[in-house]
């Protein structure tokens, strides 16, 4: 989230809740902790709470993180460890199993 987008939210409560006041001092707080936050799901978050809420949220209520993407390396390292714990005994059912859809299929 940009510096405005978080401003935006923060004027949005401020807005939507009169005892909220901003001041300079509260934005200097909760501005780096918004920035690492998803604009959108976080004012979809705010939205849900004013429907419900007669008071502020707290940043925890409305926190909406960007989701981690596993990196390509992370991943085939995870399928690697996975793989490890297949039996031989699996492997060989999982073949049979390969074996006989292709058959079924008229692949073989």
């Amino acid at each position: 989230m940009t510096i405005d987008e978080a401003m935006e939210v923060l004027y949005t409560m401020e807005e939507m809740y009169p005892k909220f006041k901003l001041t300079e001092r509260k934005a200097k707080i909760l501005v780096p902790n918004l920035k690492k936050m998803n604009f959108r799901k976080v004012m979809e978050n705010l939205g849900e709470h004013v429907m419900h809420h007669p008071y502020p949220p707290q940043l925890s209520e409305i926190a909406a993180y960007e989701e981690e993407e596993e990196s390509p390396l992370a991943e085939i390292e995870r399928w690697k460890e996975e793989a490890m714990k297949v039996t031989p005994e699996m492997k060989l059912e999982f073949q049979e199993q390969l074996e006989q859809l292709l058959r079924e299929k008229g692949w073989d």
